[in-house]
């Protein structure tokens, strides 16, 4: 399901979307919502009509996009409040992916989250790939080269790896998995003396194993594959989010697939800081898969 407003962010979010349901043979509902509040502002039903029309353009010219990928798509124009009924139709429809753009209408800047796209990552279960508005080399049209799966050994981040390795199946990708030791959070901000030695060493371990951990699952179901782990180190006070950044631009990833907590954990707090830095901060796709809310216990809450 792919939402858009509009934007320009949106139709190069469409693009991905499209280009991605095609490598998949999925179909397509194309969703614009008239936002209520704009449709309560207006005075006359001929302000109410113009705004409809308007989403019924952007429909249409998503039904033009879709052409040049040989793609059929259902187009559907909703009322309401758009991350809720976006969230809600995704439900209704039993949607495997929500593609959005970073910012759309709403956007901020570059370092912010649209309004809509956060509520969506906030309310639905479903995955949602975020596109940037970013021209990124043109990557729009490229394959998916180098996928990134990030762990941190927990079992929020092992939802990402059948996502992560079933793109990279189809398009014959390089996967490689990344542990960030954020050493900021395990000396403490204000930690003078450094860390010892042994005590980065048991970090860096650590991280191997989670790296490995997944590696080894993908090879499993997925043997040909090319897999490649890293531990990295970062000492920024972005946290591991910096880490990923780096790692991100230093090879020239194309699309980063990251785990995160069900919806109940997501009330406290965006994604977790890590994911939330990430999306806010990176030019490649994201793709961001929850934990079921039905698996997560109750500690874990």
């Amino acid at each position: 399901m792919i939402a858009v407003d509009g934007s320009e962010e949106a139709r190069r979010a469409a693009r991905h979307g499209l280009r991605l349901a095609h490598g998949f043979d999925a179909t397509v509902d194309v969703l614009s919502v008239v936002e209520q509040k704009a449709l309560r502002l207006t005075e006359t039903s001929a302000e109410k009509a113009r705004l409809r029309e308007r989403g019924a353009a952007t429909l249409t010219g998503i039904e033009e996009l879709a052409s040049e990928f040989d793609q059929t798509v259902t187009t559907n124009l909703l009322e309401g409040k758009p991350a809720v009924r976006i969230s809600e139709y995704a439900d209704e429809q039993d949607a495997d992916l929500i593609v959005v753009g970073r910012q759309g209408l709403t956007g901020l800047g570059r370092r912010l989250l649209g309004g809509v796209t956060e509520r969506i990552l906030h309310r639905s279960d479903v995955p949602v790939l975020v596109i940037s508005s970013e021209d990124n080399g043109g990557k729009v049209e490229a394959d998916y080269s180098r996928v990134l799966i990030t762990t941190d050994g927990s079992e929020n981040a092992e939802v990402a790896i059948p996502h992560g390795t079933a793109i990279a199946q189809r398009y014959g990708s390089d996967v490689h998995v990344l542990n960030v030791v954020d050493i900021q959070a395990a000396g403490g901000a204000f930690n003078a003396g450094g860390l010892e030695k042994e005590f980065l060493e048991r970090l860096d371990a650590r991280g191997q194993e989670a790296v490995d951990s997944v590696a080894n699952k993908i090879e499993e179901s997925v043997p040909e594959l090319t897999v490649k782990t890293a531990v990295e180190r970062t000492a920024s006070f972005e946290g591991a989010a910096a880490g990923v950044r780096e790692y991100i631009e230093e090879n020239d990833i194309d699309l980063v697939v990251m785990g995160s907590h069900g919806r109940s954990n997501i009330k406290r707090q965006l994604l977790g800081s890590v994911a939330s830095t990430v999306l806010r901060t990176v030019d490649a796709p994201v793709l961001v898969v929850k934990r079921s809310v039905d698996s997560i216990s109750s500690t874990d809450t």
